[in-house]
């Protein structure tokens, strides 16, 4: 058995009111996955901004979120039903000093390994990859 497979996807819808809910569904399978304490602390940061980011800029208030194992990631998905123009690389570069918004993306890209958006007729997603930690 491949270890390395782990569990199929996880999911939890959610809306505003239960992004507490999100972040502990979040801890519980980044735990599980075999992050570092350290690790599923950025790992809830980064789950943070993007989950509120897509309950209150998609257009129906609630959103998806998914995760999985991938060999040497844990992988979380965050998808809502609005569609924004993705330029560039989103959250690519630092917010002003004095800036009040806008640094959500900025924030998730330096707590990830990795993270990609996607936008079309169905909503938005964003996903995020974390390492595991390897057996020893």
């Amino acid at each position: 058995m491949n270890e390395d497979a782990g569990p199929p996807v996880k999911e939890l819808a959610f809306r505003l009111p239960d992004l507490p809910e999100v972040r502990h569904f979040a801890a519980i399978h980044a735990r599980d996955a075999g992050l570092t304490e350290e690790s599923v602390g950025d790992l809830l940061i980064a789950v943070n901004e993007v989950a509120t980011n897509a309950v209150t800029h998609g257009t129906s208030g609630k959103a998806r979120l998914r995760v999985w194992n991938e060999p040497g990631d844990l992988v979380v998905e965050i998808h809502d039903e609005g569609r924004w123009n993705v330029v560039g690389r989103p959250g690519s570069a630092a917010p002003t000093p004095y800036a009040t918004h806008g640094m959500g993306l900025w924030v998730a890209r330096k707590l990830t390994n990795g993270i990609t958006f996607r936008t079309g007729h169905e909503g938005s997603t964003v996903t995020m990859r974390f390492a595991r930690r390897r057996p020893r």
